[in-house]
């Protein structure tokens, strides 16, 4: 079991605080705005979402990011010490750690998307509940054409779009806006901006007023079927990715 206390003050790209049983995390770029993707936020989130997942005080978990974009660039400067084999297993760990902890948060998850996700959009949508502000657009932007979609994208969304669909998105890097992810059904529920997270809060009171067991059962029982789409061929798809990175 996770103390609050201990991890709460841990990480440089999180923001962590907590009402009752509810625990918002503000992802951020270290500095307050909007997260960039780079190695420290590589690095640390598949730790934090462990701690979150260990802390039985947790009873609901708000999941929204600082300033207009959700994640829409990467710092790809830091990731420049990253190559050969080691290096890449460090990227292959990592990134394993980021999902399966992710999933393995055994409590209701709300997503607040507060601008375009077109960096590891996947961490928000595989949330219990979707919420995004209107200006929110969804996107697979880091992969093709210099990486192959494989760090869990090749699975989550076909998972959420269908088979069909899901390669569509991932091949063209299509945008999908906020109204048209709802239309699809992985946004459900969009907002101004304004109101985001005032509605996730709404929604996270609501649930927190169930049994500790409940909640918890619940989420075990909503999460089996992404888990057995998504988990399983995890490793495999990074080894991929890798398998492409490192044949340069």
């Amino acid at each position: 079991m996770t103390n609050f206390d201990d991890y709460s003050g841990r990480y440089s790209r999180a923001a962590l605080r907590r009402e009752g049983g509810v625990l918002e995390i503000t992802l951020h770029n270290g500095q307050g705005g909007s997260l960039v993707w780079d190695e420290p936020a590589h690095r640390e989130l598949g730790d934090l979402f462990a701690d979150v997942g260990r802390d039985a005080d947790n009873r609901v978990v708000i999941l929204t990011g600082a300033g207009d974009d959700f994640c829409s660039t990467c710092d790809s400067a830091s990731f420049a010490s990253v190559g050969g084999g080691r290096s890449w297993d460090k990227i292959f760990t990592e990134g394993r750690r980021l999902i399966e902890n992710l999933l393995g948060i055994d409590v209701p998850m709300i997503a607040a998307v507060n601008g375009p996700a077109t960096w590891h959009a996947e961490l928000a949508v595989l949330c219990d509940v979707v919420l995004a502000a209107e200006h929110a657009v969804f996107q697979d932007a880091p992969h093709l054409p210099n990486a192959v979609p494989a760090d869990g994208v090749h699975t989550v969304w076909p998972a959420l779009l269908g088979p069909s669909r899901g390669r569509y998105f991932l091949l063209t890097k299509e945008i999908i806006d906020a109204h048209e992810a709802k239309r699809l059904g992985f946004v459900h529920e969009v907002l101004s901006k304004d109101g985001l997270l005032e509605r996730a809060w709404d929604l996270a009171r609501q649930l927190d007023a169930a049994r500790p067991l409940v909640l918890k059962y619940t989420r075990l029982s909503v999460t089996s079927a992404i888990k057995a789409a998504v988990l399983p061929d995890l490793a495999y798809g990074l080894a991929l990715e890798g398998l492409a990175a490192l044949s340069d």
